[in-house]
């Protein structure tokens, strides 16, 4: 197995040559259980996530316990791999005492880094320790520079951007960073399942299942089945029903450009996936990685003359490499047999619709063969008969893809027979029902035991299989010892002496080459030399068993360095553990707030009819999203209109709930819309619209997922925001908790919507409406028509786009937390959002006035979602609090 290469090295005899640095980023692995974390670790892995039992975002891994973690991190830096904690769930009001207390025992026990979607979170790290790394996950959905600034405010170290980021927009991200001085490592997943929807946006599971994607518990409902609904009717869209399930990801194409972008990480997804998967996409990854910094095609990114704040991206250019890396057909197989619904690069090379989501299927598939050409019979047995692209041979699993995944069906191949350019495929008796075949059907290899015993080698066996380099310098004169300083590439150094001294030679003094032998027999260590370094002085001679000693004592040394936990429970060093703080020094001042007022509706409208209705109904604070930005002047004018009549009338507009870094435009039209505030999704618009040369009134929104009273207290005081949005994870009775641990006057409670499920950067209008790509030749079908997504159950889901050419798919039955009215008002709740999508104006003048009965207490709850038909739920009905730590 070939070393890792970050650093690209040579041995030079008798020479002081330093190795040459190289740019290479860290191959992150993922870990779902031991087996996984030891098939990524030797295949060449430079470091490895992995969740535990609790607060981890893939719930139904295996993962490993805290009583996992000093084994399992020793066993890492005995390897030179670094191990991060995925701590990347939102976390409730009760749990907060618990996860300080789980992250000490992880500051503790040596751990490099937790991966953290919450701000409460970031906050609480911080406050326990000043120093311990902390990974803003991708479900951060961070899409900019101003993420990225905002990240490194809370205390981040590295920043996982949206999957969403295309490379060009990396560069973009870069280049403003470096105009701000601000320095982040930044992280990118390279391969994988892509969600469809924005990490940490994606509300579908909570909406159809009560199981929330931002506590670990995706349902993967994108990749279902859905019907198009367009203008009332449906949509034949032949053999594409898997509307809204991505191909998987495939960065490999396109590795020189992440490296020349300056992507410090690059990251495979995969936690719940099978240590196959992971030894064969790490090998494939790292000797890719390899391959490109050993052929030097990499270079450093390069200033300009001319540089402004305003400049194109010409400005900073990168220098083109001299090669772009083509995978091969046996990587290419290698991935498809790992795990694939089909590879593409994803967004990286910019939006593409139509490749994006072929639609076909929504499960693996593996590598394609062909398709039936005709199916053979004998008196004993039927043949399929196909022209393959892929070696197949007896003992591979195959499937029979007729364009129904439902009725899919396949088995292993009993016997391969080639005749000329045809080959037959049998099956065994009963395994294969050749009425459901039909020519033209495709076949794809979904198995092949031969790959996976060679893979599951690469990790078998207690000796360690990748090796990874080490550089020594050995030194001395004659009448003294000889000394060999051996260093890692993870700073680790050893030293030791030979007990005998150096002595004159008379006949082959030590040479380089000499050296070079006999320190390169590293055996079944985690070694191997790079490179050698001799200093000696003369021509000296010493005994080859003093010389075998000596790199004995230089490995024992290293590896007990790498063994040791990063921090030992006796010392504090290199993290700084304060052993006095506590999550309740975080939390905001709650005695004494004012709970006399009146509680109060809040409407949000999206569209002008709607706005008109909700002003007719005497509301006084009305938020408003338009799809266009440039209509708010519209609504800015009837508020306007209304106030001066002598109503009282506030208006929030919101910008979309995503910014890209080319999309400010968008929030300055927002701005000299000249509304009252506005709506804040996402960090962007904090620095926008919060700026102290020019701060506005502003209310955070729900997709700041603000789930706990200390990231409540952050948005809330950091950026001077008038009123929060609880966070839609939480059900009643942890909202009920965050008001009591929170100024109730702080909190918008949403109380009536159609919940907000899929938000993505996929368009389902440009993809199945039209043949363009983007939003530069779709014909911008979302203009003219009115769609709907219907699932399984028959339901029929709202899709809407965005300025942004983004869609949301809106739950297509309205919900409503009215039973939970009025135990959210004792608790001290004043301020209640009712939602409105696409409901015509009369219908909107029905729903406020069944709301303000419910206020006035003319009517039950009960009472309303039945007379207005809605689903009566607030959240997560369920909940997702752990058992048994209330």
């Amino acid at each position: 197995m070939v070393a890792s290469n970050h650093i690209s090295v040579s041995t030079t005899a008798g020479s002081s040559t330093h190795t040459q640095q190289q740019i290479c980023p860290e191959l992150l692995a993922p870990a779902g259980s031991w087996e996984c974390a030891k098939a990524a670790v030797e295949n060449g892995a430079d470091a490895i996530y992995f969740g535990l039992d609790r607060f981890n975002a893939r719930m139904r891994a295996h993962n490993f316990t805290i009583d996992d973690l000093p084994a399992l991190m020793a066993f890492l830096h005995g390897r030179g791999v670094k191990g991060y904690v995925t701590l990347n769930t939102l976390i409730f009001p009760q749990e907060l005492k618990a996860a300080a207390h789980y992250l000490r025992t992880i500051i503790a026990a040596g751990v490099d880094a937790v991966i953290v979607q919450d701000i409460g979170i970031c906050r609480l790290i911080r406050h326990l320790s000043p120093d311990f790394p902390i990974h803003a996950s991708t479900q951060m959905t961070v899409t900019s520079a101003a993420g990225v600034a905002f990240a490194k405010k809370v205390g981040a170290h590295l920043v996982v951007l949206a999957r969403e980021c295309s490379i060009k927009e990396i560069n973009r991200i870069q280049r403003q960073l470096e105009q701000e001085n601000i320095s982040m490592p930044l992280e990118t997943f390279v391969h994988g399942a892509l969600c469809v929807a924005y990490s940490g946006q994606c509300l579908t599971s909570e909406s159809l299942g009560g199981r929330s994607a931002n506590r670990g518990e995706c349902a993967q409902a994108c990749r279902m089945t859905y019907d198009l609904i367009a203008d009332g009717q449906e949509v034949d869209l032949g053999d594409r029903a898997y509307l809204l399930s991505p191909q998987d990801l495939s960065g490999l194409p396109v590795i020189p450009d992440l490296i020349q972008a300056g992507v410090t990480s690059l990251k495979i997804e995969g936690r719940l996936k099978t240590p196959e998967y992971v030894a064969s996409v790490t090998r494939v990854y790292r000797q890719a990685l390899d391959k490109v910094i050993e052929e030097g095609s990499v270079h450093s990114k390069i200033q300009s003359e001319s540089h402004s704040e305003n400049a194109p991206d010409t400005d900073l250019t990168f220098r083109r490499l001299e090669t772009s890396y083509a995978p091969s057909h046996e990587e290419r197989y290698t991935l498809e047999m790992a795990f694939s619904r089909g590879l593409s690069t994803g967004w990286f090379q910019g939006i593409d619709n139509q490749q994006l989501v072929h639609a076909r299927f929504g499960k693996k598939r593996g590598a394609y063969i062909g398709r039936v050409s005709r199916i053979a019979q004998t008196r004993r047995e039927h043949q399929l008969v196909i022209k393959t692209t892929v070696p197949i041979k007896p003992g591979d699993g195959v499937v029979i893809d007729s364009g129904h995944p439902d009725t899919d069906q396949g088995g292993r191949l009993y016997a391969v027979e080639q005749k000329g350019k045809e080959t037959f495929l049998s099956f065994g008796r009963r395994d294969i029902e050749f009425a459901r075949v039909a020519v033209g059907d495709r076949i794809w290899k979904t198995n092949d035991p031969e790959l996976d015993k060679a893979t599951r080698q690469t990790y078998s066996g207690q000796q360690p299989q990748f090796k990874r380099p080490i550089e020594i310098v050995v030194s001395g004169t004659v009448g003294e010892p000889l000394k060999a300083v051996a260093m890692d590439r993870q700073g680790h150094q050893a030293s030791a002496t030979t007990e005998a001294v150096l002595a004159a030679a008379r006949t082959k003094p030590l040479s380089t080459e000499k050296l070079i032998q006999q320190f390169s027999r590293l055996g079944n260590t985690p070694f191997e030399l790079a490179h050698l370094e001799n200093t000696l002085q003369g021509e000296v001679i010493v005994p080859v068993s003093a010389l075998n000693q000596l790199r004995r004592d230089l490995v024992e040394q290293l590896t007990q360095q790498r063994a040791a936990p990063s921090t030992p429970l006796d010392k504090v060093e290199p993290w700084t553990i304060n052993p006095h703080a506590s999550h309740r020094d975080l939390l905001p001042t709650v005695e004494g707030t004012n709970t006399d007022s009146e509680p109060e509706l809040i409407v949000l409208v999206r569209s002008l009819p709607q706005l008109k209705a909700a002003l007719a109904a005497n509301i006084h604070t009305l938020y408003c999203e338009f799809e266009d930005p440039v209509r708010y002047r519209d609504a800015v004018q009837v508020v306007t209109e209304v106030r001066e009549s002598g109503q009282p009338v506030e208006l929030f507009i919101a910008p979309p709930r995503i910014t890209k870094p080319s999309e400010y435009y968008i929030l300055n039209q927002v701005r000299n819309a000249g509304a009252d505030g506005y709506l804040i999704r996402n960090y962007d618009q904090l620095a926008f619209f919060t700026s102290n040369d020019n701060p506005k009134r502003c209310i955070g929104d729900f997709s700041l997922n603000i789930a706990n009273p200390i990231t409540a207290a952050y948005f809330k005081t950091e950026f001077g925001l008038e009123r929060i949005s609880a966070s839609y994870d939480l059900n009643v009775q942890q909202l009920e908790d965050l008001l009591s641990a929170t100024p109730p006057a702080w909190l918008d409670i949403t109380l009536h919507q159609h919940m907000p499920m899929f938000h993505m950067e996929h368009c389902v209008f440009c993809a199945f409406l039209s043949a363009g790509t983007d939003f530069t030749n779709c014909g911008r079908p979302c203009d003219t028509h009115e769609v709907k997504l219907r699932d399984r159950t028959g339901t029929e889901h709202i899709l809407q786009a965005d300025a942004g050419c983004r869609n949301t798919v809106f739950n297509g039955r309205a919900q409503t937390g009215a039973e939970f009215l009025t135990r959210l008002i004792k608790k001290g709740a004043r301020h209640f959002r009712i939602e409105f999508l696409n409901e015509p104006a009369e219908q909107v003048t029905a729903t406020l006035d069944a709301y303000q009965q419910l206020l006035r207490g003319d009517i039950e709850g009960a009472d309303l979602w039945r007379q207005l038909n809605l689903s009566s739920q607030l959240g997560v009905t369920r909940g997702t609090l752990e058992k048994g730590h209330r």
